[in-house]
C-alpha cells in the first residue's frame, strides 16, 4: 500500500473512533435521565445507531425470564437491511447458545472474532450462528453496582470476520453499562408501580382508605376512600383540626395522644374511635398508621390506613352483652359451676372461696397436681371486684428461668440481644385485675426477692429500664410442692413464704372425695359427648366401682383423660373402660406398695427422713420415697402423717 492509502485508512480509523466516541458520549446523556417508558425504544435506536457507526449488522439483548431466572429471553433486537432468518417467538439462550449464556451469566465477557473456530464446547452455539449467519461476536454481562447478573448484550457481525481492538470492548462495555442502568430503573419503577397498583386494589377490596398526615403544618393527603369514610366530599380542603371536629367528642382526645405518641415513639399505631355522621348516626373507624421518616429537609410524616368496622364493633358490643348475660346466668345457676363435688372436703374449700373473694388479700392455693388449683383460684377472681377484667397466668413451671423475668415483669426495647421490641410484662397486664401464679415453687430464687417486692409494694421496674412501675395487682399463688420443705431446703425465701401464706387453702387429692367420682366422670361424659359425637346412657355400675377404687395419682386431671379414653372405644349407649384393664390390674400391685408405706409410716409417726425414718427402714433414699409416695397419693404433709423430718 502507498504511502497515501495508509494514510487515508488511518484517517478514516480516526475518523470512525471520533463518530464512536462523539456516539457514546451523545448515548451516555441521553441514558441518564431517559424516562422508564422510553428505555425500550432508547435501547433498540442505540443498537441500531452504533451497529451503523461500527459497520456492524446484527445487535442483541437478552434479560432474565419473569418465571424462571435461569433463562434469558430475547428482548431487543436490531438486524439492519439483512435477509435472515426469523427468531422464534420466544427464544430463549440456554436453548440456542448454552456455552455463550453460561459464560456470560458467570460474568464473563465474550469476544469470538470467527464463530467457525469458536471451541468445541460451543458446538450448539456455533450451529445457531451460522444458521443466522453471524461471523463474529462480542458479549457483555448485564449488571448494576456489583449485584445479579439479569442480561446480556451481543454485537455481531454477518457479512464478513470482524475481530475486535481492545479500546472498542471497552467502550462498547460502557454502552452495556448503560444500557443496564437504564433497565434496572425501568425495572425498579415497574416494581413500585406494581406494588402501587396491589395496594390500591388491596385497599379498595378491604374497603380501606390511606391516608398521609404532616403533623406539623396539619395537612391531610387521602384517598377518595377515607373521604367516604369521614363523611367529606373530596373537593374539600382536609386538615387535622377539621378531621377531628368530625371525631366523636368523647374520643377526640385519644385520637390526638395516639397521633402525638405514634410520631414520638415511631412504634405502629392503632386506634379504634367514633365519626359523628351529620345525620346524627354515627360510624365506627378502625385507623393503623406508621411513621414515614423524611429525607432531603422533608417532614416526618405519618401514613396509614382507615377502615370502617361499624358492623364488626355492633357485633362486639352485641356479644359483649350476651356475656354479661351469660355471667349472670351462671351466677344464678350456682357460684361454683366448674368446680364439681359434694364431699365435706370440697365443701370446706367452697366455703374458704366465699371468704376471701371479696377481699384483696394474697390466696396460696396448694394440692397435688390436677387438683383443680387454677379452677380455684378463676372462682376467687370472679367473685372478687376485680372479675370485670380478665385474670392473668403465668406458669411459672414452663418457662425457662432466663425467660420468667421477661414474662413477668416486662422488657424495654434493647434490654438484652435480641429484644427487638418493648413489652410489657404480666403484671402489668394484670393492672387493676388478678396475677395467677401457677407452681409458684419453681419460681428461680434470684427472681424471689423482685416478686417479693411487688407483692409487698406494688412496685418494679421492667427489664433494661431504671423507671419504676407500680400496679394494682392481686396476687393468687399455687404450688404442688412443700413450700415450707422447699424453705428449710433453701430453695425458697422465707420471707416471700409468709407472705404468701396469708390465707391458704388446701385441695384434697381425688382420692380423698371419692364420692365426688361419680359426678365428675357423669360431668365429662356430658362434655365430651357432644364434641365425639356419641351418646352415652349408662356406667356399668362395676366400672363406677373400680373408679372409685383407684387412687387417682393424676387427680381429676387424670379420671378426665381416662373419660375421654373410654368414650373413644365405647361403640353403643354404655361407657367401655376397657384401656382401663392394665390399671385394673396394676392397681392390685399398687395398693400393696401404698400399704405398705402407710404402715411403715404409721410405725415411724410419719417421719420420712433420718435415723429411724420410713426411708431408712425401706432401704431407699428419701428423695426416691417422696417421689413414690407422690405417685401413689400418699402426701407428705398435711394429712395424719404431717411431718416429714
Amino acid at each position: 500500500m502507498s504511502d497515501a492509502g495508509t494514510r487515508s485508512t488511518a484517517s478514516n480509523e480516526i475518523e470512525e473512533r471520533l463518530r464512536f466516541e462523539m456516539l457514546i458520549a451523545d448515548l451516555s446523556l441521553r441514558f441518564v435521565s431517559v424516562p422508564a417508558d422510553r428505555v425500550d425504544r432508547e435501547i433498540e435506536g442505540a443498537q441500531r445507531a452504533i451497529c451503523e457507526c461500527l459497520g456492524l449488522e446484527h445487535s442483541s439483548l437478552w434479560q432474565t425470564s419473569t418465571h424462571n431466572p435461569d433463562e434469558l429471553v430475547l428482548t431487543h433486537l436490531y438486524r439492519g437491511d439483512l435477509e435472515l432468518p426469523p427468531p422464534p417467538a420466544r427464544m430463549r439462550a440456554r436453548e440456542f447458545f448454552p456455552w455463550t449464556q453460561a459464560k456470560l451469566m458467570a460474568g464473563e465477557m465474550i469476544s469470538v472474532p470467527n464463530t467457525a473456530e469458536a471451541p468445541p464446547e460451543a458446538r450448539k452455539d456455533r450451529e445457531t450462528w451460522s444458521h443466522f449467519g453471524v461471523k463474529s461476536t462480542l458479549g457483555f454481562p448485564l449488571s448494576v453496582g456489583g449485584g445479579a447478573i439479569f442480561g446480556v448484550l451481543s454485537f455481531d457481525a454477518v457479512k464478513q470476520v470482524r475481530p475486535c481492538p481492545e479500546p472498542l470492548l471497552k467502550r462498547l462495555q460502557l454502552v452495556a453499562q448503560l444500557f443496564a442502568n437504564a433497565l434496572e430503573r425501568k425495572r425498579a419503577e415497574k416494581k413500585l408501580r406494581d406494588s402501587e397498583a396491589r395496594l390500591s386494589l388491596a385497599a379498595e377490596s378491604a374497603n380501606a382508605g390511606l391516608w398521609t398526615l404532616d403533623p406539623e403544618s396539619g395537612q391531610i393527603w387521602a384517598t377518595d376512600k377515607t373521604y367516604e369514610l369521614l363523611g367529606l366530599s373530596p373537593s374539600e380542603e382536609l386538615d387535622l383540626d377539621r378531621f377531628l371536629d368530625h371525631v366523636h367528642g368523647e374520643d377526640r382526645d385519644t385520637v390526638r395522644h395516639v397521633i402525638q405518641e405514634a410520631m414520638q415513639s415511631g412504634n405502629d399505631s392503632a386506634v379504634e374511635y367514633r365519626i359523628q355522621q351529620p345525620d346524627g348516626s354515627v360510624r365506627w373507624i378502625g385507623a393503623h398508621g406508621r411513621k414515614q421518616a423524611g429525607g432531603n429537609g422533608e417532614p416526618d410524616l405519618l401514613m396509614g390506613v382507615t377502615i370502617d368496622i361499624t358492623q364488626s364493633k355492633q357485633v362486639e358490643l352485641r356479644l359483649h352483652a350476651e356475656s354479661q348475660y351469660l355471667k349472670e346466668e351462671i351466677a344464678i345457676d350456682g357460684r361454683f359451676a366448674d368446680i364439681v363435688g359434694q364431699s365435706v372436703s370440697l365443701k370446706k374449700v367452697f366455703a374458704q372461696i366465699e371468704q376471701v373473694s371479696p377481699t384483696d388479700s394474697i390466696v396460696l392455693i396448694t394440692g397435688e397436681t390436677g387438683t383443680g388449683k387454677e379452677l380455684v383460684a378463676r372462682a376467687i377472681h370472679n367473685l372478687s371486684r376485680r372479675k370485670e377484667r380478665v385474670m392473668v397466668k403465668v406458669d411459672c413451671s414452663s418457662l425457662p428461668s432466663t425467660l420468667i423475668e421477661n414474662e413477668l415483669f416486662g422488657r424495654e426495647k434493647g434490654a438484652y440481644t435480641g429484644a427487638l421490641t418493648a413489652q410489657i410484662g404480666r403484671f402489668e397486664l394484670a393492672h387493676g385485675s388478678t396475677l395467677f401464679l401457677d407452681e409458684i415453687g419453681e419460681l428461680p430464687l434470684e427472681l424471689q426477692a423482685k416478686l417479693l417486692r411487688v407483692v409487698q409494694e406494688g412496685q418494679f421496674e421492667r427489664l433494661g429500664s431504671p423507671r419504676t412501675v407500680s400496679v394494682d395487682v392481686r396476687v393468687i399463688a399455687a404450688t404442688n410442692r412443700d413450700l415450707a420443705e422447699r424453705v428449710e431446703d433453701g430453695l425458697f425465701r422465707r420471707d416471700l413464704y409468709y407472705r404468701l401464706n396469708v390465707f391458704s387453702i388446701h385441695l384434697p387429692p381425688l382420692r380423698e372425695r371419692q364420692d365426688d367420682i361419680p359426678l365428675l366422670t357423669w360431668r365429662f361424659v356430658r362434655e365430651l359427648e357432644r364434641k365425639m359425637g356419641k351418646k352415652i346412657e349408662s356406667i356399668p355400675k362395676k366400672t363406677m366401682e373400680m373408679l372409685q377404687a383407684y387412687p387417682w395419682p393424676g387427680n381429676v386431671r387424670e379420671l378426665r383423660n381416662a373419660v375421654e379414653q373410654a368414650l373413644i372405644v365405647s361403640s353403643g349407649p354404655e361407657l367401655e373402660l376397657k384401656t382401663r384393664e392394665v390399671a385394673e390390674q396394676l392397681t392390685s400391685l399398687k395398693r400393696v406398695e401404698r400399704q405398705h408405706i402407710l404402715a411403715v409410716l404409721e410405725q415411724t409417726g410419719g417421719r420420712v427422713k433420718g435415723t429411724g425414718g420410713a426411708a431408712e427402714i425401706l432401704g431407699m433414699k428419701p428423695t426416691t420415697l417422696y417421689t413414690m409416695m407422690q405417685r401413689l397419693g400418699i402426701p407428705s404433709r398435711h394429712s395424719k402423717y404431717g411431718t416429714s423430718n
